[in-house]
Order: C-alpha cells, then structure tokens, then sequence
C-alpha cells in the first residue's frame, strides 16, 4: 500500500503525542492550533484510522497512534541525523573529491590549483584520472566523477561546462642552428609545411586547438607529414627536443623546456590561437559540499590556476 506521509504531518502528529496537547504542540512549531490538526487529521484521512483521542479532559493516542508514534519518532530522528551529518561534513571540509582531467590542465594547472587550495583545506585530498577530453566528459556525463577539466566542449546534453583559462598556442621546435635562425619572428607557414610533425592523438583537446589554429592560417592538419601521434603532451616535448621534427602545444606546456634550452618556442601573433580550457560538470547533479567548494574556488581563481 502506497501511503504519502508528509514529514510535517508526522511532525505535528508526534508533538500533539508527546505533549497531550494540540494548542502545545502548536506553540512549539510556531504554528496555529488550527493547522497541527488540519496535519493530524489529514494523517488519519491517509492512513483511514484513528490516532489521536480527544475528549473534554485529555488528548492521547490510540492503539493505532502509538504503534505509528514509534515509526514517526524514528523517521523524525534520522532525518535530525542526516541534518547534522551533512552540517558536520560541509563544515569539516574533509573527504576525497573525484576529477578527470585532460593532460594539460592535469599537468600544467592543477598542480598550483591544487596546491593553494589545500593550504586553505588541508583534509582534502583528491582522486585524480587523466584522459582525453572525451573522456573526461563521458565520466561526467555517467557520475564517475564529479569534476572533470579539459580542453574541448565534447557535445553532451547531461554536461554543462565553464571557461577555466585560456593558454596561446605555439609551435615547438629543437633549440637547433637551423631553427635558432626564425627566432624572434613568426615561424613561416610555408616552412612549416615542410617539417615532421609530432602530433598529439586526434581525441585531444591539443589536437582539436591546432587544429583550428592551421585552419586560419590556411593549412590542413592532415597534409602535414606528421610523423608520430601520442597520448601524452610530454612525449610530443621530448620527441621535438630530440630532433624528430616539430610541434603545436599550449604555452604553458613548453616552458620548462623553453627554459631549459630543449626547445625554440614561436608564438602566433593572433591572439585568437590560444588553447581554451573548461571545467565541467554534470547538469543534474548536485556536488558534494567540498566539491562545490573546489569548483567555485576554481572558477574563482582560474586565472591564478595558469602555469607558473
């Protein structure tokens, strides 16, 4: 039997029980007599049996009203339980909190996100996996996450996704004589076509960047002699640095090797070539509490969250 109790009918029912009283009852939940019996009458209207006895002198439960008292008791307590749980939780800030993250963001932003976020919540510790980015919309989109950043809006209607930062687009190449003699000017496009290409795998968010980058300079990703396509921006890095041909990254990937003098970057004069970046989420889900937190605080400080 499919029986809707409401959670202020019972309220008002176990409150008329444990103070005898209708107009007590309704003294202690700040509401009219009136309305704690419309609670208690609607009750007994559902359930068709009598639970409370009135007469001139006393008001006290029936047979059937003690035996729901207790149930009613029950489910009152552990909603008090949950109330105090969920309080407890948000203000501990404490737990793990699940991520999917592509490789640049994984690599290149989240460690300083992450680090300043916990010397503020230091219980937090985070579970982190490292995808492409259609992957990391799928685990969104199915709740194996909660919080995925990447590289590219994947095309879902369970996912809703935020700008996280943006990082220029530049083109590598082995500190060499030979590209030593470009430096400081755009590398010429025409060039370009003639050199190996190191290319990340066509599923990236890198990919999908340069992709669109060559295509405003009025060239097909797909004529260029690309070489090797790898998983792994670090891969393209070393590869480039060893001399097997050249290739497009994210800033902020290439300057430690920039810095160290394994690699020439040369950057694109157009502002527009820069590598979008987005934090994502599922539509309908509600985040736990230190997961909203880090994603507000995300949002909040995504132009700190940039490589140092």
């Amino acid at each position: 039997m499919d029986i809707d109790m409401d959670i202020k009918e019972l309220e008002a029912f176990v409150y008329v029980v444990e103070n005898c009283s209708f107009s007590r009852a309704a003294e202690l939940l700040h509401l009219t007599q009136p309305t704690i019996s419309s609670h208690v009458s609607a009750l007994e209207r559902k359930l068709n049996i009598k639970l409370i006895v009135r007469t001139t002198k006393e008001t006290y439960p029936s047979d059937a009203g003690k035996l729901l008292y207790k149930y009613a008791k029950e489910i009152l307590q552990v909603r008090e339980n949950a109330a105090i749980a969920l309080r407890n939780f948000s203000q501990e800030m404490k737990g793990t909190i699940s991520i999917a993250a592509s490789t640049v963001p994984s690599q290149y932003y989240l460690p300083h996100l992450l680090q300043d976020f916990r010397a503020r919540y230091p219980d937090i510790t985070f579970n982190i996996q490292m995808e492409d980015s259609p992957k990391v919309v799928e685990l969104v989109a199915t709740r194996s996450v909660e919080i995925g950043f990447c590289g590219t809006m994947v095309a879902s209607h369970k996912c809703v996704y935020q700008d996280f930062a943006n990082d220029p687009m530049v083109l590598i190449a082995p500190n060499t004589e030979k590209y030593q003699a470009f430096a400081g000017k755009p590398f010429p496009i025409e060039q370009l076509k003639e050199e190996t290409f190191i290319s990340r795998e066509k599923g990236s968010g890198t990919y999908q960047a340069g992709k669109e980058l060559l295509n405003e300079l009025g060239v097909d990703i797909a004529q260029l002699r690309t070489a090797v396509e790898i998983r792994s921006t670090e891969s393209v890095k070393q590869m480039v640095s060893e001399g097997l041909g050249v290739g497009l990254i994210a800033q902020s990937a290439a300057q430690d090797y920039v810095q160290f003098g394994k690699l020439l970057a040369f950057p694109f004069p157009d502002s527009r070539f820069r590598r979008q970046l987005y934090i994502v989420k599922h539509k309908n889900s509600i985040l736990s509490p230190i997961a909203q937190v880090f994603y507000d605080y995300a949002r909040k400080t995504k132009d700190k969250a940039s490589a140092k």
